[in-house]
């Protein structure tokens, strides 16, 4: 038995669940997967709820928003996690200790690859600062981006993101409000790390008619799969990326880390599309 979970607020709508659920039958593995939603837990304290996770038997957790940050300050990170992003979302319980890793950024990266081959991102215009917009900024670095633009409504928080990126060697600037309209225009890949686009956010998050001369997009909102703001740039030509593919290869990642396993990523999405036939449609 594997036992593992998700600790977050308000995730009654994830599916990590079913995908580790899938994952584990693939290697004929019996996987529990629970939710520890601090909104259903009296009094939630992340060291004590990890504290009890390791004491009760978890394998290990996924953390997600808004504990990311907290969580990276307890645990021990595992050699692949680079040093400036400061927030994981996987954490294993070891005797001698938490381990941590973010496979977000290491999803993205695989998704971006997936989908978009050896491409070079060029430069690239991210909205959102937050914590999946650190961990794509992040992919985008291990890619091999050539320029880094951020924008945020918080301008303190974009700039921190920008500050933490020019510390581990990538090229990084603020873009603030005035400047977004040539940034659109210059950008050869645009990235929404926003919630903007989720089912409870309707909306684009860019000035669609700003779209043309870009090259990628990828939103990071999987609910739902198809966003306003990919459909808008696949009606201007630009190949784009859904959140789906982040979560599914962070999650295979999360899992791999989890149980030492390895995993076929086709065969896995085969196996996916099957059990959850509308899974790009929701």
């Amino acid at each position: 038995m594997l036992k593992l979970g998700l600790i977050g607020k308000g995730i009654s709508r994830s599916q990590s669940a079913r995908l580790h659920v899938l994952l584990g039958r693939m290697c004929g593995m019996d996987v529990t997967y629970d939710y520890l939603d601090s909104d259903q837990i009296r009094d939630f304290d992340l060291i004590k709820q990890l504290t009890a996770c390791a004491q009760t038997g978890y394998a290990g957790v996924n953390v997600t928003h808004p504990y990311k940050t907290s969580a990276r300050t307890l645990i021990t990170p595992r050699k692949r996690l680079p040093g400036a992003l400061g927030s994981v979302n996987t954490v294993v319980f070891r005797k001698d200790g938490w381990r941590g890793d973010n496979t977000d950024f290491v999803g993205f990266m695989r998704g971006y690859r997936q989908q978009f081959g050896d491409a070079n991102p060029g430069e690239v215009l991210q909205l959102g600062a937050g914590g999946v917009g650190l961990a794509t900024a992040f992919g985008l670095r291990g890619l091999g981006v050539d320029k880094i633009l951020i924008h945020d409504k918080d301008p303190v928080r974009g700039k921190e993101l920008v500050a933490t990126l020019v510390r581990a060697d990538a090229n990084a600037v603020f873009v603030g409000e005035d400047d977004l309209t040539d940034a659109v225009r210059g950008a050869d890949g645009l990235i929404n790390c926003t919630p903007i686009g989720m089912n409870q956010y309707p909306g684009c998050p860019f000035d669609t008619k700003l779209f043309g001369g870009q090259k990628w997009a990828f939103d990071a909102v999987y609910t739902p799969v198809e966003t306003a703001f990919l459909r808008s740039a696949v009606k201007s030509g630009i190949e784009v990326m859904t959140g789906f593919e982040l979560f599914f290869f962070q999650g295979i990642e999360a899992f791999e880390v989890f149980s030492g396993a390895e995993i076929d990523a086709d065969a896995a999405r085969d196996e996916y599309f099957n059990a959850y036939p509308g899974a790009l449609t929701g």
